[in-house]
């Protein structure tokens, strides 16, 4: 239950202002004078992990009348004080003190439980687990120099002693200096450095790594890390130098790569973070250039107020984590080659909180009703239990009054003997709550616990509260008079809240007086007495103004003040926010400063300030100090300044300014722009944009905020510029008033498992509306019907709240308030305390080895409440001993696996053969790692053996050679032997280069060959042809040119050489080649107009005319022309008419005529028809190598026969030769043992 403040000192009162109007229906808080059960006030936090130096020191204290007694368990068993000497309780408490100088801290280690316990009933206090801090030694190794090739990644193992709690791990160097961190050089979760590639400037021989242990403030180092950095050259010359000791990363030149995640690993992986928690997400990449990285959350937006990224965007952490930010999120890592994507599926779960507050104390009358309510939620959602003084309420005994309905116990009709206390536990797997409620049955005639006779004071126009805190059963009902019982108080101006507090809205001096609060209820009355005091506000009636002075001059600032009699003023004057110089030329009166043989140095700003213990007022103006008046230098385009600036109308947030416009210089007058300083908020010179005014205007009726203390100047704008500005105003100051706003973004979260830390916005000066501001800081547990706790803070924006539960939901409220009055009602924020780690072990730990790459192992899951906090899943360490045919280690890098969830088993895939490994299990939460279970070891069995590393030939003959060859790198057990296979290997073609050139009667194509095959074609296909059964081939034996004639202008070719040898064998290919026909333009002459033409028809047509006259003469003698009688008797063969068969003219029978013309193709029978001879050169074709020219012109002109019988030749040819034997064909059951 809430203990209400008593306010000794009037000036306090604002203080508890906000928290008596917030609490309308405040929990009784029941007098120790009277009969109670226990109520426990104070106990240590569930996870107490204890300081190994000093004694350990486990609070317990509770209130109660009687007085309760106490009484401890410990691991569940009663903890006997008398057989433990060194530990003892301390009077009146149930604090137990241990003394460590006598025995060790360790075998104090457990879980302990209060009981408080008196005859009205027993109230339990949480579990509290002590623990001790461990600070294990660093495993002594050596670190073998790292040798890595410029541009490559790495990443430098840290891998810190696991102690408890966990280290805080950092990279160091020999000088204690942190190493230097970037977007290429980044330290992730688990301590480990990565580079997502390395540079020459890496190179260094110190690179440690130290982990912090913060309870036992000891600090452990790892052993130096050397890393040379190399170019690929520079690795050459120094592998010999290094071969013995050194790591060589790489060997082959690193160009520029894509990203790639170094962790984590894979295209997606899953996560899991409580409600209320931190949640930290990592991507770290390799590549070249160094990538860089960015978020998404695929499933929605991030939540950009609760999210922060570190270490170079390489980790995402939201705070205050809530079921919203379920989903995936996604993580790119990009440079100018490419990009690669990961997926973190985030699962929120959530441990018991509460819904409508934990239970309150119940006091009730006989014969009167009540409930207590436990409701809490949680995910998954929680169990819930009753006990009543200790003990299950299904165990406890009956009562006819009480009725339990899942989460609310219902009491009707109570009386006196039923006072208990009952305990609520809510629990999941991811923690518990546990609450002590009681029911206490009285009897009491009302009593009012304020002081009688307090005077209250409270400025004029402010809100005043008057206390009336009572106690009474039945709860008594308050009335408030004034003066006496007649004095009646209006609803308008007051208002009587349900805790007894009466509010005055806008206290005036009317108010003042003596007020007098009843408490009344069906055994009595009581009266109580209190006044109230209005004071006038202190307020400043003369401030100092802005002064100009030359040097060596004297200067005096007033500041005359106005405040109540009955408060005693301090007057208070500052240089620039500080003290005033020891210096006796400035000397303070009364109302005033004066300043004597001004100097440089006593220009700034000064500010009085009036004090009262009530409130206060200040004033601020500004000293220059110059060598002469200055004299503004005048610009001809632009306007002058404006001169005269006067206020009037002075109204609490508004002013009228009025000027004079300057000299326009013949440019008109556009616009004025007018410009305030705050002298209050601010330094000299920081001037704002206030408002603009037509050109035509000289006034200005400004809006003001209150608490500001103005000075206006005005600018006169034209067509050629802005003026200078005027001389400012005379400084005019608005009223302070209460607070129009509340700070902004106000959270709440854990730092420790015991804390809550709530954090806003502050309000600007400007925003405050008066002096005096600070924040009315309210929390409480969310869910809860208690009253809201109160923190007034100063010059803050952050309040720590200490001892709270873990990890439970609060409601904060931050309210501004300054000397005049509170803001408005602020809004209710949300927010958690913290969370702890795992405090066990997963136990009955196997392993069962299935192949002899894979294990699978089990264990034991761990009791949810040692693991204290949202089981995230469980951790596998293993790692690799040494292999079995070997004795010495191995020291590989440990290896995690993660399993998470709630699992039982796991398997190891990947594993060696015939090796020994060793491997822990550790479970995690959303804090981080448990203890890891103990080193088990296990063996595989033997599996395949890798290649043999090398294979070498020599003395190779034309039947032998000899092989060497080394061992397998990866032996997977015990070698008996080795199998050697062997096949013909394909030959590499045997073509050179393939070139064409353009020849006057076609296309010469070129190649070089030197290749055993002895049949050569030349094969060529149309661009567009798409089948393979289309390609012309020609036999191109014993040459390496030839000229490809009868190819179509405009068309494209390819062209191939093949090489055919056994028949067994695929033919070589050479590449094709692209030759293209350049298509040639027709020349059409028209001979009708040539000379020779002319002339031949001229000489024909004289020839013709002798003929007719010849042949006239000898018709008219009667004979016969002796030519014409030989033709009819012979035929001239050379007008031989067409035969009927082929279509074709009859040729002439000399053999020369049956030559195909130079260049003809053969039909596409593949033969040249005969007629009667047989001496055709198409036989030509059939003939040795010898046919051909040695410049190859006629290859192929005259070949007669089918490509196919060509090919089938050659085949048939090609019989000669069988496979060569192998020389190593005895060697093909070679078994031998290496």
């Amino acid at each position: 239950m809430e203990r209400r403040r008593r306010m000794g000192e009037p000036h306090l009162l604002m203080l508890v202002t906000v928290v008596l109007v917030g609490h309308l229906a405040s929990a009784l808080d029941v007098p120790l004078d009277l009969p109670q059960p226990p109520t426990i006030t104070h106990q240590s936090p569930k996870d107490y992990i204890i300081d190994p130096r000093e004694n350990i020191v486990i609070h317990c204290e509770a209130k109660g009348k009687p007085h309760p007694s106490f009484s401890w368990t410990r691991n569940g068993t009663h903890f006997d004080l008398e057989q433990h000497p060194n530990v003892h309780m301390r009077a009146q408490s149930g604090t137990l003190v241990v003394d460590i100088s006598r025995e060790r801290t360790e075998h104090y280690e457990g879980t302990y439980q209060c009981t408080a316990r008196n005859k009205h009933g027993t109230a339990v206090s949480n579990d509290i687990v002590v623990r001790q801090p461990r600070s294990p030694l660093w495993s002594k190794e050596k670190i073998k120099p790292i040798v890595i090739q410029e541009g490559v990644s790495l990443v430098l193992p840290c891998r810190p002693p696991a102690g408890y709690p966990p280290p805080i791990v950092f990279w160091m160097d020999n000088n204690f200096q942190r190493l230097p961190q970037s977007n290429r050089v980044s330290q992730s979760l688990n301590g480990d450095l990565y580079f997502s590639n390395v540079l020459r400037e890496d190179s260094r021989s110190d690179y440690i790594c130290y982990a912090r242990f913060p309870h036992t403030q000891t600090i452990q180092q790892k052993q130096p890390i050397t890393v040379k950095v190399l170019n690929l050259d520079a690795i050459n010359d120094t592998m010999e130098a290094y071969y013995n000791d050194t790591d060589l990363f790489s060997e082959e030149p690193v160009d520029e790569r894509k990203p790639t995640f170094l962790i984590p690993s894979g295209p997606s992986s899953s996560k899991m973070v409580l409600r209320g928690h931190t949640l930290e997400m990592e991507c770290i990449a390799e590549g070249l250039p160094t990538p860089d990285i960015s978020w998404a959350k695929v499933s929605g937006e991030l939540p950009t107020t609760r999210l922060s990224f570190l270490h170079h965007q390489k980790i995402l952490r939201i705070v205050n984590v809530s079921e919203a930010d379920a989903g995936d999120y996604r993580c790119t890592a990009r440079n100018q080659l490419g990009s690669v994507h990961h997926t973190i599926h985030i699962t929120v779960k959530a441990a018991p909180y509460w819904i409508s507050g934990a239970p309150q104390n119940l006091v009730r009358a006989p014969g009167e009703n009540g409930v207590l309510m436990c409701r809490a939620s949680g995910t998954p959602k929680p169990s819930i239990q009753w006990a009543m003084n200790g003990v299950p309420i299904e165990n406890a005994p009956k009562d006819p009054s009480r009725k339990v309905e899942d989460d609310t116990i219902i009491f009707t009709d109570v009386q006196t003997g039923s006072s208990a206390v009952y305990q609520c536990n809510i629990s999941n797997q991811y923690g518990y709550l546990l609450a002590n409620a009681f029911v206490n049955v009285l009897s009491e005639p009302p009593r009012v616990l304020t002081p009688a006779n307090t005077v209250y004071q409270v400025i004029k126009n402010h809100r005043a509260l008057l206390e009336c805190t009572s106690f009474g059963s039945p709860i008594p009902k308050i009335t408030w008079f004034k003066e006496s019982r007649s004095g009646t108080l209006g609803a308008e101006t007051h208002k009587a809240h349900e805790n007894g507090t009466l509010e005055i809205y806008v206290a005036q001096e009317k108010n003042s007086g003596k007020y007098t609060c009843v408490a009344r209820n069906s055994l009595g009355i009581y009266e109580n007495h209190v006044h109230l005091e209005v004071k006038e506000p202190t307020r400043i009636l003369k401030q100092p103004e802005y002064r100009v002075v030359q040097r060596g001059r004297s200067v005096v600032f007033e500041c005359k003040v106005k405040h109540d009699p009955s408060l005693v003023p301090t007057m208070t004057w500052l240089k620039d926010d500080g003290e005033l110089p020891d210096d006796e030329r400035f000397v303070v009166d009364a109302d005033s400063l004066t300043i004597s043989d001004v100097t440089e140095s006593d220009a700034g700003m000064y500010k009085c300030i009036m004090n009262t213990t009530l409130d206060h007022d200040s004033a601020i103006a500004e000293l220059t100090v110059v060598e002469a008046t200055p004299t503004p230098a005048i610009v001809n385009e632009r306007p002058e300044p404006p001169t005269d600036l006067e206020l009037t109308d002075h109204k609490k947030r508004s002013v009228q300014l009025t000027w004079i416009p300057g000299d326009e210089h013949n440019s008109p007058i556009q616009k004025f722009l007018i410009q305030y300083e705050d002298s209050l908020h601010h330094h000299r010179g920081h001037w704002h944009n206030l408002t603009e005014v037509p050109g035509t205007k000289t006034t200005a009726h400004l809006k003001l905020s209150p608490y500001v203390h103005y000075t206006f100047r005005v600018l006169a704008v034209n067509s050629m510029g802005v003026s200078r500005p005027s001389f400012p105003s005379k400084m005019y100051k608005t009223e302070p008033s209460a607070p129009d706003e509340n700070p902004t973004d106000v959270h709440g979260f854990g730092t420790e498992h015991d804390n809550l830390v709530i954090s806003w916005k502050p309000l600007t000066g400007l925003q405050a509306n008066g002096p005096g501001l600070h924040y009315r800081v309210m929390w409480r547990q969310k869910m809860m019907d208690t009253d809201w706790m109160t923190a007034n803070v100063t010059n803050n924006s952050k309040f720590v709240v200490s001892g709270t539960p873990t990890f439970v939901p609060y409601e904060i409220k931050v309210q501004a308030v300054n000397k005049y009055g509170i803001g408005p009602e602020p809004a209710i924020a949300l927010g958690h305390s913290g969370e702890d780690l795992p405090v066990a072990a997963p136990e009955s730990v196997q392993v069962f080895v299935l192949n002899s790459t894979l294990a699978e192992v089990h264990w034991e899951p761990v009791p949810q409440k040692l693991i204290r906090g949202y089981l995230k899943g469980y951790k596998v360490y293993y790692w690799k001993e040494r292999n079995l045919h070997k004795h010495n280690p191995h020291h590989t890098e440990k290896q995690i696996l993660t399993f998470s969830g709630n699992h039982s088993k796991g398997k190891l895939p990947g594993l060696h053969p015939f090796s020994l490994y060793s491997f822990n299990i550790r479970v995690y939460n959303g804090k981080g790692e448990g203890p890891p279970s103990h080193n088990q070891q296990f063996e595989t069995p033997e599996g395949v053996p890798s290649a043999p590393s090398s294979l070498t030939v020599s003395n190779s003959n034309l039947d032998s050679l000899s092989l060497e060859w080394n061992p397998p790198r990866d032996r997977n057990g015990l070698l008996t032997g080795y199998t050697l296979k062997y096949h013909p290997a394909p030959a590499a073609s045997p073509f050179g280069s393939v070139n064409s050139s353009r020849a006057e009667d076609g296309t010469l194509i070129s190649w070089e060959y030197w290749g055993p095959e002895r049949n050569i074609y030349l094969e060529y296909i149309d661009e567009n042809s798409e089948g393979e059964d289309e390609w012309r081939k020609e036999l191109v034996n014993g040459s390496q040119n030839f000229m490809l004639r009868g190819l179509k202008e405009g068309l494209t070719y390819r062209v191939r050489l093949v090489a055919q040898g056994h028949a067994d064998q695929e033919p070589h290919r050479s590449k094709e080649l692209t030759v293209t026909v350049p298509a040639v333009a027709s020349r059409q002459v028209d001979i009708a107009t040539q000379g020779w033409f002319i002339g031949l028809m001229c000489a024909i047509a004289l020839l013709i005319l002798i003929l007719l006259i010849i042949c006239f003469i000898q018709r008219n003698k009667g004979g016969k022309y002796p030519v014409k009688e030989k033709e009819d008797a012979h035929t001239d063969p050379e007008f031989q008419p067409m035969k009927d068969e082929d279509c074709t003219f009859g040729e002439y029978s000399d053999n020369e005529d049956h030559k195909p013309l130079k260049g003809s193709r053969t039909p596409s029978s593949g033969t040249v028809k005969r007629d009667d001879s047989d001496d055709s050169l198409v036989d030509y074709g059939e003939g040795g190598d010898g046919q051909f020219n040695e410049d190859g012109s006629f290859i192929g002109q005259y070949s007669g026969k089918s490509p196919g019988r060509d090919a089938a030749a050659v085949v048939n040819e090609g019989h000669e030769s069988s496979e060569a034997p192998s020389p190593i064909n005895a060697m093909n059951s070679l078994n031998s043992f290496v």
